[in-house]
């Protein structure tokens, strides 16, 4: 009489690491730590990272929030908003302004420009990332393009607090029109 109650209670605890192991292996989930990508993304918030985003072929798209190994600091996660992207030439200004192959970049999310300026080529299979808040942001202006391999996977959905629950806020990118 005993034996069927244990095996059902042995299958339910394998089926339970089943899912638990599959999920993780598919979502993460992430703290963002400081203000670098404020105000779109804040200090303590906790995120879920999809991991099989850039699977089979995919690549991240400029705008994309990401969640990556720094290069630099391979024990650090971090996330940041991917501005350039592989062979491209990046210049940001003194000013905060940021320029892909010498054309102006509209970056409606951020705030607060500024931080390191100078100019980067981006190597093949390899980004440049930013956070939202410049003058804060330790990003590819300091460290370096991040490797395709680094990267952990694309921001996807905001859990914690509750109040700022939603999905990420990814921007299309565009390049300024001249007139």
């Amino acid at each position: 009489m005993m034996k069927p109650i244990v095996r059902e209670i042995i299958q339910i605890v394998v089926l339970a690491l089943v899912v638990f192991f599959a999920l993780h292996f598919l979502i993460q989930n992430f703290r963002i730590e400081g203000t670098s990508m404020e105000p779109n993304l804040h200090d303590s918030q906790y995120i879920l990272v999809n991991k099989t985003a850039y699977w089979f072929g995919k690549s991240p798209k400029r705008g994309d929030i990401i969640v990556f190994q720094a290069p630099d600091q391979p024990q650090y996660d971090r996330i940041k908003r991917v501005i350039g992207l592989p062979g491209e030439t990046v210049e940001v200004k003194q000013n905060g302004s940021v320029f892909i192959d010498g054309q102006f970049i509209e970056e409606p999310y951020v705030v607060k420009p500024g931080g390191p300026s100078g100019t980067w080529e981006v190597p093949e299979n390899e980004y440049f990332v930013m956070g939202d808040n410049r003058t804060v942001s330790y990003d590819s202006r300091n460290g370096g393009p991040i490797p395709k391999g680094n990267i952990v996977g694309r921001a996807w959905l905001v859990i914690w607090p509750i109040s700022n629950w939603g999905f990420a806020p990814h921007t299309a990118i565009s390049f300024a029109s001249i007139f």
